[in-house]
């Protein structure tokens, strides 16, 4: 590397030159795009190491356990950079999403030493940490010694940051002060409109701006295009079914799955007036404007058809919405994007959130080696690397979302999604109420869902029974 190259990128370091002036001045001095950015990470882990022990723990090996996901693959790619800030060795392995929580879960439920970190969901966090089969990250959080002062804690997105603590108590609230820290944010996925402008264009309406809009615009959609449906949503029997769309949509109308009395008693919560209200007009949606398939339909089915042309409008993951987008996709580089907030009341969307996060095995070796892995691939550099090199979306940190290189990346191939990220992000968080039976609510939600939409039962009634054997449950597991 020559002197000149050397010193601008040293003024990037210091805050003196933005990254726009610096790979516009590499440029200048004949350093491509590619070549800029593999100086910048080079000195960026440099720099890391200037006022920390990176080196502590070099010659240590540790291994992990990945699903299979850009998030992994940006990580993977740039491995060879935290090798070289650190002189550990990492191995790991990575399973398919369909097998990828069993994998988990039999490692940690056998109390098996094999694995140092893992990739998790913050909801699957409420069984594993009072399980004890995980590390409370606080300890190295808080230990000078421990973290480099370049980690930027206050850097996370709080909604998000808060979504991945909790104290543990059966309905306390994500993010208190007395909370455990489970896992560390590594990327989300906000729950917001993907849609195909052609299509829309081709019915002559517009993007929907609330719940009674989308109703109406689906419906349309479905009868006179003979062949796309208007609006995909999930509808599997899972409890993933509750947390994308329908949750968000749901907590932008102030509604709560549960509540927690003064004497920490849970109660179901959905069968409310305001409940059966918002219960009605989504079921009215996917009757209209749905896939008639709906009730098998998955992540996976949701976003295919946004990619195939299929539908109209997708209200689930934006990164899915992204992923379609490119690639081989029939739609890729037609699809375009928006905020949603469901209530013609509400100020801004709510939406409910998805969290890839890395968590720390109770039953590690050597946790302060896997904390040295863990704060580099939640870093601010490592998420540079991946949002503007790999497709690392939505990175968790509110300096990337502010990287100029990253949003004229985004702006340039996916039209309206920063602007969907930032109207929606000071209301992105988990909306459930944290509680061990986590699972076995959501997904007889689900189910009671689909048999509304079935019109096996009318929405009144099918939301009393469901709050009955909710009730039920609580109380045979002493929550209620």
């Amino acid at each position: 590397m020559h002197e000149k190259e050397k010193d601008l990128i040293s003024a990037f370091m210091r805050g003196q030159v933005d990254r726009r002036g610096l790979l516009k001045g590499l440029s200048a001095l004949g350093v491509g795009l590619g070549a800029g950015g593999t100086l910048l990470n080079m000195m960026s882990t440099t720099a890391l190491a200037a006022d920390f022990d990176w080196k502590k723990h070099s010659g240590k090996k540790l291994k992990l356990l990945l699903n299979k996901h850009p998030y992994a693959d940006a990580m993977i790619a740039n491995l060879d950079s935290f090798k070289q800030l650190t002189g550990i060795e990492i191995a790991y392995d990575v399973f398919p999403e369909d097998v990828y929580f069993d994998k988990v879960t039999a490692a940690l439920s056998s109390g098996s030493t094999e694995y140092d970190a893992f990739m998790t969901g913050a909801y699957m966090t409420w069984t594993y940490g009072p399980a004890g089969w995980i590390a409370d990250l606080n300890e190295w959080i808080k230990d000078p010694t421990k973290t480099s002062p370049q980690y930027a804690w206050d850097d996370f997105l709080p909604g998000v940051k808060a979504s991945c603590a909790w104290n543990g108590q059966p309905g306390g609230a994500l993010g208190s002060d007395d909370a455990k820290q489970w896992c560390i944010p590594w990327g989300y996925e906000q729950n917001s409109m993907t849609y195909n402008p052609a299509l829309l264009e081709k019915v002559g309406a517009e993007v929907p701006k609330n719940l009674d809009q989308l109703i109406e615009t689906a419906g349309k959609a479905s009868k006179d295009l003979g062949g796309p449906y208007g609006i995909g949503v999930r509808g599997s029997r899972s409890w993933a079914t509750i947390h994308a769309g329908f949750l968000s949509a749901y907590s932008n109308y102030g509604q709560k799955d549960l509540t927690l009395s003064d004497d920490g008693k849970l109660a179901a919560a959905m069968n409310t007036a305001e409940s059966k209200a918002f219960h009605g007009k989504w079921v009215q949606m996917i009757q209209d404007g749905g896939p008639k398939d709906w009730s098998t339909y998955t992540w996976y089915q949701v976003a295919s058809d946004m990619g195939a042309g299929n539908s109209v409008m997708m209200y689930d993951a934006d990164i899915a919405g992204y992923f379609m987008n490119g690639g081989d996709n029939k739609m890729a580089g037609k699809l375009a994007y928006a905020p949603f907030a469901a209530n013609p009341e509400a100020k801004a969307p709510t939406p409910n959130i998805w969290i890839w996060s890395l968590a720390m095995s109770n039953f590690s070796k050597d946790k302060d080696a896997t904390w040295y892995f863990i704060q580099w691939a939640s870093g601010a550099e490592h998420a540079i690397f991946g949002a503007t090199k790999m497709d690392f979306v939505n990175p968790v940190r509110q300096s990337v979302w502010k990287d100029e290189i990253f949003r004229e990346k985004l702006n340039k191939g996916y039209p309206g999604y920063v602007n969907a990220h930032d109207t929606s992000a000071p209301g992105a968080r988990i909306y459930f109420t944290p509680q061990p039976l986590f699972f076995d609510v959501t997904t007889e939600w689900a189910a009671t869902l689909q048999r509304m939409v079935n019109k096996e039962v009318p929405v009144d009634e099918g939301l009393d029974m469901l709050a009955e054997s909710i009730n039920r449950q609580f109380k045979e597991a002493g929550l209620g």
